[in-house]
C-alpha cells in the first residue's frame, strides 16, 4: 500500500456497505432479526395494537408496572393505549441524567370519519367516508387493498376491537381509482398533488341490500349496519365516537432476489420502537445510567394530543421514576436530570432511491445497506424546525458506534430548499438535554409499503443497545 493510499484510509471518511464489512455470522443475525421483525410489523399495524403488543410481552420480559406493587429495577408504564415508557434503573441516580430513546408508533394512514356510513344515491353501492391522516399521497391509496383497523365504543362503554381485511377469510376493502380512459379532465390535467381529491377518497363498504322491500329506504347502508350489528353488537351512533383507520391488508415480505430486504406497511416509524425495545431487552442490566424507551403517538400529525411526544407523559413518568428510585421527584429535580440526559430521537430517514436520486445530494445523503443514519439535522431550508445536535454530543455518539463496530453512516434528508421535515427532536430539545436523530433509510417513506435494508435494521438496533450500555 502506498503512502497515499495509507493516509486516504486512515484520513477519509468512507460508508462503508454492511455486506461487505459484516461476517457471516453477523450477516445471519440481521437476517435472523428481520423474521421477527417481520412477525411485529403484522401484529402492530396501528398505534393501539402496537401499545397491546408491548403490554402483553412486557411482564414476559420481567417488567413490572411502576404504579404497581411489585418492585423491580425494570419497570414500565402505558398510559391512554398509546403510550407506554420502558426503564432500566441504573446504578448512578436517576437525577444525573437519564438515557432516552423515543420512537413513534404511529403511520400515515387513513381513518374513517366520525359520521362514516352512507348508501351512494345512484349506484346503491354502501360507501365509508374518510380522512387521511399525516403527509400521505393520496393517489396511492386508490384501488389498492384495505384492512379496517381499530375500536368501537359501545353505549354500555364495553370497548370492541375491529379487525377486518387481514385474515384470508376476511373480505378487504378498496377506493376504487378512476380508470385511465376517463381520466384525461378529471385527473391528467392536473397536478400529481391534485389529481386525487380528498373527499373522493370514500370507501367501498358493501353492495347488498338488506330485504328486497323496495319501500325500504337505504337498504344497502341498512345492511352494512345490520352486518356489524351481528358481529359486533354496534349502532350507527357508535361511530361517532369510534376509532376506524384504514391500512394495507397484508404482511411485511422478504424483498429483493437476495432477500435483504423488507416491504412492509408502517416501518417509519415502527422500525425504530421495535429496535430500540429489543435494544432495552438485551442491554447490560447493571448500566451505569438509567435507560428509557419512549413510545410516542401522533407524530405524524405534530406530536400534538395528550399521547403525542408534546404531552406530558415522559415528564410525569420521569417524575415519578426518581420518586420510585427514592429521589427527590420535584419540579427543580426533573428540569436538572432533564438537563444532564441524552436522547436519541429515533426515526427514519430518506434513503437515496435510485429512480428519483436528484434530490438528494448523495455525499450527504443515506444509502440503503451502509448502516443506521446519524443525522445532526432535519427540518428545511435553512434547518428550519430543525434541533440540529451539537457538535460534542454528534461526535460522542459517533465515537462510541466506532467503539461498539455498529455500521452507521451520517444523513440529511435531501438537497437544501428540496423539501424536508422534521422529528420528535426538536421536542425533546426543549427539556435542554442533548438529542440527536438516528435511525434506518427508508425508501418509498409514507408509501403504503415501505422498503428497508436488513443490514439497516441489525444496525440500528445495534446502535440503540451501544447508546444504553456505553454513553
Amino acid at each position: 500500500m502506498s503512502k497515499a493510499e495509507e493516509l486516504s484510509k486512515r484520513l477519509s471518511y468512507e460508508r462503508k456497505c454492511f455486506w461487505k464489512e459484516a461476517s457471516k455470522k453477523e450477516q445471519k443475525s440481521a437476517f435472523d432479526f428481520a423474521k421477527n421483525y417481520k412477525n411485529f410489523l403484522d401484529s402492530c399495524k396501528t398505534e393501539r395494537e402496537t401499545i397491546d403488543f408491548y403490554a402483553e410481552l412486557l411482564g414476559k420480559k420481567g417488567f413490572a408496572e411502576i404504579d404497581g406493587s411489585i418492585k423491580s429495577k425494570k419497570i414500565f408504564r402505558i398510559a391512554r393505549a398509546k403510550n407506554a415508557a420502558i426503564a432500566i434503573i441504573g446504578k448512578k441516580p436517576i437525577s444525573e441524567g437519564v438515557n432516552l430513546i423515543v420512537s413513534h408508533v404511529d403511520a400515515p394512514r387513513v381513518d374513517l370519519k366520525q359520521n362514516p356510513l352512507y348508501e351512494d344515491g345512484p349506484t346503491k353501492l354502501g360507501m365509508m367516508r374518510t380522512h387521511y391522516y399525516g403527509g400521505v399521497k393520496k393517489y396511492q391509496w386508490m384501488s389498492t387493498p384495505l384492512a379496517l383497523h381499530g375500536v368501537i365504543v359501545k353505549n354500555d362503554g364495553e370497548i370492541v376491537k375491529v379487525n377486518i381485511g387481514e385474515d384470508d377469510n376476511d373480505p378487504v376493502f378498496v377506493m376504487p381509482d378512476l380508470l385511465p380512459h376517463l381520466a384525461r379532465k378529471e385527473q391528467y390535467t392536473k397536478k400529481i398533488g391534485e389529481a386525487v381529491d380528498a373527499g373522493k377518497m370514500n370507501l367501498v363498504f358493501n353492495s347488498i341490500p338488506f330485504s328486497n322491500d323496495k319501500k325500504t329506504k337505504e337498504a344497502v347502508k341498512l345492511n352494512a349496519l345490520n352486518l356489524l350489528h351481528e358481529k359486533y353488537g354496534i349502532i350507527e351512533e357508535n361511530f361517532l365516537s369510534a376509532e376506524l383507520e384504514l391500512v394495507p391488508a397484508g404482511k411485511a415480505r422478504d424483498a429483493g432476489l437476495d432477500k435483504s430486504l423488507v416491504l412492509g406497511y408502517g416501518q417509519d416509524d415502527r422500525i425504530c420502537a421495535y429496535t430500540s425495545s429489543e435494544a432495552i431487552f438485551d442491554a447490560n442490566k447493571n448500566l451505569e445510567k438509567t435507560a428509557i424507551v419512549y413510545l410516542a403517538d401522533k407524530e405524524e400529525i405534530g406530536s400534538d394530543g395528550n399521547t403525542g411526544a408534546k404531552s406530558i407523559f415522559i415528564l410525569d413518568f420521569i417524575s415519578d421514576l426518581l420518586r420510585y428510585n427514592g429521589e427527590n421527584g420535584d419540579s427543580t429535580t426533573l428540569r436538572r436530570t432533564l438537563l444532564k440526559s441524552q436522547i436519541i430521537s429515533a426515526d427514519v430517514n430518506a434513503g437515496i432511491n435510485p429512480n428519483f436520486p436528484n434530490v438528494h445530494e448523495a455525499e450527504n445523503a443515506v444509502h440503503i445497506g451502509f448502516g443506521v443514519s446519524v443525522t445532526k439535522y432535519t427540518g428545511s431550508g435553512g434547518k428550519s424546525g430543525s434541533n440540529d445536535a451539537n457538535a460534542e454530543f454528534n461526535s460522542k455518539i459517533i465515537r462510541i458506534f466506532n467503539q461498539e463496530k455498529v455500521n452507521w453512516q451520517i444523513g440529511a434528508l435531501g438537497k437544501v430548499d428540496e423539501g424536508g421535515g422534521g422529528t420528535i427532536a426538536k421536542f425533546m430539545a426543549e427539556y435542554g438535554a442533548e438529542v440527536i436523530d438516528c435511525g434506518p433509510g427508508v425508501l418509498g417513506m409514507h408509501a403504503l409499503y415501505e422498503l428497508t435494508s436488513k443490514a439497516d435494521i441489525y444496525s440500528c438496533y445495534k446502535a440503540y443497545k451501544a447508546f444504553f450500555e456505553k454513553v
